[in-house]
């Protein structure tokens, strides 16, 4: 189960889960650009359903959707929380309305996803959920003015430890993958473009380049796999060491 398939790290996402043998059911709001990834995967020799559109911080709207798969599946062994969306501000821009609109698309559509198929997770007896992070989760940033977003990231890093503790009777499973900056099209469009003082930041991560969708796609896979059999509360940073190092 992966939110969020249309483009960038969730389709990514849903063609390595895929290949690794995983009947992918996606949603996406944007449910031409996640029919599109569902096409992709079936091209490739994969499985996948049909996509749903899917508004996930809508209570009712998850609901159903998880009803919907419990009936047909009747358990889910993975679910992967990609699906966010976020508006850079520093504090004194910030509305709070927009405070408020990056809680609830950052938070709320983490949070109603995994308490809906929290069920389904323990009936499969052995489950993991991954939710996604972020380095403004961990650190703060003197280039881009981004308080919710760091608020609303270090919120899923904090879920993650207390969702391990509660979900480890049942089997389950939870950790957090923290991305860097990741060249998907909405960075592109934002702070990769030539005008944000971003743009530059391969020059500073130690690996000197920009990560992709595939490496974040795989960290996904891995923290889901019988491989981290032992691992559970963990955030693993997938941000070529940006977060481990002082700035140069």
């Amino acid at each position: 189960m992966i939110t969020g398939i249309a483009s960038g790290q969730g389709r990514a996402a849903a063609l390595a889960f895929a290949r690794e043998g995983a009947t992918v059911v996606g949603c996406d709001l944007d449910l031409d650009g996640a029919a599109a990834t569902v096409a992709t995967v079936r091209a490739l020799g994969g499985a996948a359903e049909d996509a749903r559109r899917v508004d996930l911080a809508d209570e009712a709207a998850v609901a159903a959707w998880a009803l919907e798969i419990g009936t047909a599946h009747g358990r889910v062994d993975v679910l992967y929380a990609n699906a966010a969306a976020t508006r850079f501000a520093p504090l004194e821009q910030i509305s709070y309305a927009d405070w408020r609109w990056n809680f609830r698309h950052e938070v709320d559509v983490v949070f109603l996803p995994v308490r809906a198929v929290w069920p389904l997770l323990a009936a499969a007896g052995r489950s993991a959920v991954v939710l996604v992070g972020s380095t403004a989760g961990v650190s703060g940033s003197t280039t881009n003015g981004r308080l919710a977003h760091t608020a609303t990231k270090g919120s899923v890093v904090a879920m993650t430890r207390q969702l391990a503790a509660e979900g480890a009777p049942a089997g389950i499973r939870v950790n957090c993958l923290s991305p860097g900056m990741i060249r998907t099209p909405a960075t592109e469009a934002d702070l990769l473009a030539d005008d944000h003082p971003m743009r530059t930041i391969a020059e500073h991560v130690p690996l000197g380049r920009i990560g992709t969708p595939e490496e974040v796609a795989g960290c996904a896979v891995f923290l889901a796999s019988d491989e981290a059999s032992y691992v559970t509360g963990a955030n693993l940073m997938v941000d070529g060491g940006w977060s481990a190092v002082l700035p140069g």
